[in-house]
């Protein structure tokens, strides 16, 4: 298996946002606080396919950007995922979506998008990098432990305007350098 990471430019726009993200959700992270940090347990939930809408993002804008850009996932030479990732407000790296397709999980391609993202970060003299996921995406929330990050805050209400009846909790996750 070959894996290329690859910085999107005009060419590649047409790939953008074309891989499966859903995900199959059948447990949860529960929020505890213990000697001043936020950890968790794991619990079952029952299971159900997680789709997330796609936002309207002018991809236009990240060609050539300073302050922002898409790295592109290709395995064997066919797309397997993305990681968008700007310098934030705050003097953060922010990893706004990452996605890899069902097909192409647990093969690494998350992990080396995620490490491409923390490099762009240290080149451009970011202090870290952050990111925010849900409770219910465990499998990402570990790749991101994996990688370093710790989970720094919560949210319980974020998605509380979008389905007032969701128990998703937001995580905020960082990787201080």
């Amino acid at each position: 298996m070959e894996l290329v990471i690859r910085e999107m430019d005009r060419d590649s726009l047409p790939h953008i946002n074309q891989c499966d993200a859903s995900f199959i959700v059948d447990s949860k992270l529960v929020l505890f606080a213990e000697d001043g940090r936020i950890r968790y347990t794991i619990v079952k939930v029952p299971r159900y396919t997680k789709q997330y809408g796609r936002e309207e993002v002018d991809y236009n804008t990240f060609i050539s950007s300073p302050d922002k850009v898409v790295f592109f996932a290709d395995v064997d030479g066919e797309f397997a995922g993305q990681v968008r990732v700007m310098k934030y407000w705050n003097g953060y790296a922010y990893i706004d979506d990452v996605a890899v397709d069902s097909e192409y999980r647990r093969h690494g391609v998350g992990r080396a998008l995620i490490e491409r993202a923390i490099e762009w970060a240290k080149e451009k003299g970011l202090p870290g990098l952050m990111l925010e996921t849900q409770n219910n995406n465990v499998a990402a929330c570990k790749l991101y432990e994996q990688c370093g990050f710790e989970l720094r805050g919560f949210d319980t209400h974020l998605y509380k305007g979008l389905n007032p009846d969701t128990d998703e909790i937001a995580l905020y996750w960082y990787l201080i350098f």
